[in-house]
């Protein structure tokens, strides 16, 4: 279970989609409803944009979505203004080792051994070489490496995620990662150096600081103010960002959808409820749902009842951190 929500997302999208079909008088213009796949990396938006997103359809002059979580109770929103979540990297490492018996470890070189070395000197980075401040986040995700209890295996294979704000941050995590894998392996002497694989990547979303702010009103007309927060930037990340690259001025924002009393609850005792991709993750449904819709239309009517010249007034130029 990928337990993200996007179920929620789509049932959103859809109830949106029913909202303005029946209100066509209460806005004018092209409004193109997206049902994307593979928004975390498996290059969902890239693959749309290859397909002809934005020239067998009309390309807009503004891309807005949303992303439920439990940082907040269900019924409201967060905006954030500017840079709203991380660049992403996954990076995959295959260390080649010897195998042999699990009784005789001195024929062989014990990949598993290295792998745990690697794993313990890959925390080094961010706690020693990324001056303080700085946000970063390397994550060991998983470690695979042999069948038996007996048997030293021949490789060992980890997967990471990296997320960071800054470009230069990125570069700097990515080039330590490699430098430590293959310090690491040289150190036990291994055969061969170890395969360090960047196979997916991702750029921190951008909000348009204009469109944001712009959209800040009717929000809180649909939700109440209480219900409209301005929320500082998230560690998560996902491929909005291909759109905005198009050139297009973007606005993504935070849904909630936590169950108000065990939000209200948690906040009191100190306690933490389950975040996405925890298989105990699982939106309030009906506030979270009817939220979701009602800003959504709110969101869509205000773009589509403004002209495009007016629109470019209110964006800066699209431009990703």
């Amino acid at each position: 279970m990928h337990a993200c929500g996007h179920d929620l997302h789509m049932a959103s999208l859809l109830g949106t989609a029913d909202i303005m079909a029946r209100s066509k008088n209460t806005w004018h213009g092209t409004l193109v409803l997206i049902g994307q796949p593979g928004e975390e990396g498996f290059d969902g938006a890239k693959a749309m944009v290859r397909d002809g997103l934005f020239t067998r359809f009309p390309k807009p002059d503004a891309v807005v979505a949303l992303h439920v979580h439990n940082g907040r109770p269900a019924g409201m929103v967060g905006i954030t203004p500017g840079t709203y979540n991380t660049n992403s990297d996954s990076v995959r490492i295959t260390i080649y080792g010897r195998g042999g018996h699990g009784s005789a470890p001195n024929t062989t070189i014990d990949p598993i051994v290295i792998a745990a070395r690697t794993v313990l000197a890959l925390q080094t980075i961010v706690s020693r070489e990324v001056k303080p401040g700085e946000m970063a986040v390397l994550t060991v995700g998983y470690l695979r490496a042999g069948t038996k209890d007996n048997i030293i295996p021949d490789q060992a294979e980890m997967g990471l995620t990296v997320r960071t704000y800054k470009q230069e941050i990125r570069r700097q995590i990515l080039a330590a990662i490699e430098r430590i894998a293959k310090a690491e392996a040289a150190a036990a002497a291994t055969p061969r150096e170890p395969l360090v694989e960047h196979y997916h990547g991702n750029e921190a979303v951008y909000n348009d600081p204009g469109l944001a702010e712009h959209l800040r009103t009717p929000l809180e007309g649909a939700l109440g103010k209480n219900n409209v927060e301005i929320a500082p930037p998230i560690t998560a990340s996902e491929d909005f960002s291909v759109y905005v690259a198009q050139g297009i001025p973007g606005f993504y924002f935070g849904l909630g959808g936590a169950d108000p009393e065990k939000f209200a609850e948690a906040k009191t005792t100190g306690t933490m409820l389950p975040s996405n991709h925890s298989s105990l993750f699982a939106p309030d449904v009906e506030p979270a749902l009817r939220t979701g819709i009602t800003a959504e239309v709110a969101v869509l009517r205000d773009l589509l009842n403004m002209s495009p010249e007016e629109l470019r007034r209110l964006t800066s130029p699209a431009q990703s951190k």
